[in-house]
């Protein structure tokens, strides 16, 4: 059974930013940014060819950001994320390979899931956190609210079309551990380095999630 699932402390943040980095550079600045906001974990996801640049400089030069990798869909990423220095994992999807890969490595991995079906295979392998994805094409809070009865032992992570205008009713949801999105850092602030608009953005999601309630994200 997996050992890798989510299960002590961690970050505080509910809000897990989802972050496209083309540039290596803005890693360390952005996640200072965040910092500044509130927001304590970056999910710097492996859709760029700066990607592990990023997770390792943000790894080195701001230890208290949990930097996580995602879109970790092969095996083969594992190893290289865990050697730029990522606190943990998150896919898409999910293979039993995977799975194996990341229990060798003791990586946490938080995998994805869109159906009841894989909710419960990946239960069977140790996982309680998983991420819903893509959370609005899976049917967004009513699939939620539906998978609570059958399956309250397990949690989420909702990404794929949460926004600030959701994100409330998303955390509010008893089985919605966090929820990630990408409005925090767009490409076109990113692109030009506008650090103060993403300090606010974030300052902006950590109010909304302390008024929907709820305990901090746990890992």
């Amino acid at each position: 059974m997996a050992t890798t699932c989510f299960t002590r402390p961690a970050f505080r943040s509910r809000v897990v930013p989802v972050v496209v980095l083309h540039n290596p550079a803005h890693a360390v600045p952005l996640a200072h940014a965040l910092l500044e906001g509130g927001i304590d974990v970056v999910e710097i996801t492996l859709r760029s060819d700066a990607a592990l640049q990023a997770i390792e400089a943000v790894a080195q030069a701001v230890p208290q950001m949990h930097t996580g990798a995602g879109t970790v869909t092969r095996v083969e990423d594992v190893q290289r994320v865990l050697d730029a220095g990522a606190r943990f994992a998150l896919s898409p999807g999910c293979t039993d390979a995977l799975v194996d890969a990341v229990e060798a490595a003791a990586l946490p991995f938080i995998p994805g899931v869109m159906t009841p079906s894989e909710v419960m295979h990946r239960r069977a392998q140790g996982f309680r956190l998983m991420k819903l994805f893509p959370a609005a094409q899976a049917g967004g809070l009513g699939m939620l609210q539906a998978l609570g009865a059958p399956l309250a032992d397990v949690q989420f992570c909702p990404t794929g079309g949460v926004s600030p205008e959701n994100l409330q009713d998303y955390l509010r949801l008893p089985n919605v551990a966090m929820a990630g999105g990408s409005w925090l850092a767009p490409a076109d602030v990113l692109a030009a380095g506008d650090w103060n608009a993403i300090t606010q953005r974030a300052r902006q999601a950590c109010a909304l999630a302390e008024q929907a309630g709820g305990p901090p994200a746990r890992l």
